[in-house]
C-alpha cells in the first residue's frame, strides 16, 4: 500500500499539490480549493504533533473500527466522509500561502520520528497506519478536485 514515508509517493502527492489550480471545483462535497488546502494542512500539523484536537465521543465507539476498514486495501476513502468540526474550514484566501505550507508539511515526513498518534477519532494510530492514512487522505481530497 502507498505510505507518505515512501520518497516516491511523497513526490507524487507533492506534485499533485503543484498543479492544483486554485479554481478547480470539487466533484463532491462543500468545500473550496482554498478551504480544501488549509483543511489537509490543518491535517497534517495535527499528525506532526503542532496542534491538537479534542477525540470525538463517536470516534471512541467506532474509530477503530472504521480505521480497520480503512488501512485493509489499497481502496480510496469514500466521498463525503464525515470531517471533525474543528477541522472543517470556512472563507476564503491566499491558495499559494496555503500550497507552500502544505507541501513543506509533507516534505516534513522524511524525517519524521512520532511512531504513535492519538487520532480524534480513530483513536491510536502506530506509524504505519499513520504513513497508510496520511497517503490516503491526502490522495482523497486531491482527487476531490480532479487530482
Amino acid at each position: 500500500m502507498k505510505t507518505i514515508f515512501n520518497p516516491n509517493h511523497r513526490a507524487e502527492i507533492i506534485k499533485r499539490i503543484q498543479s492544483l489550480d486554485k479554481d478547480a471545483s470539487a466533484q463532491w462535497g462543500k468545500m473550496s480549493c482554498y478551504q480544501m488546502m488549509v483543511h489537509c494542512r490543518m491535517s497534517e500539523e495535527m499528525f506532526q504533533g503542532i496542534t491538537t484536537y479534542p477525540r470525538l465521543f463517536i470516534g471512541r465507539l467506532f474509530g477503530p473500527m472504521a480505521l480497520k476498514s480503512i488501512l485493509k486495501d489499497d481502496a480510496f476513502l469514500k466521498p463525503n466522509s464525515p470531517t471533525h468540526p474543528l477541522l472543517k474550514i470556512t472563507g476564503d484566501g491566499d491558495i499559494e500561502v496555503e500550497r507552500k505550507k502544505w507541501i513543506t508539511l509533507i516534505e516534513n515526513y522524511q524525517d519524521f520520528s512520532i511512531n504513535q498518534f492519538i487520532h480524534p477519532f480513530f483513536g491510536k494510530m502506530n506509524k504505519e497506519d499513520m504513513g497508510i492514512y496520511l497517503y490516503k487522505h491526502n490522495d482523497h481530497h486531491l482527487r476531490q478536485f480532479g487530482l
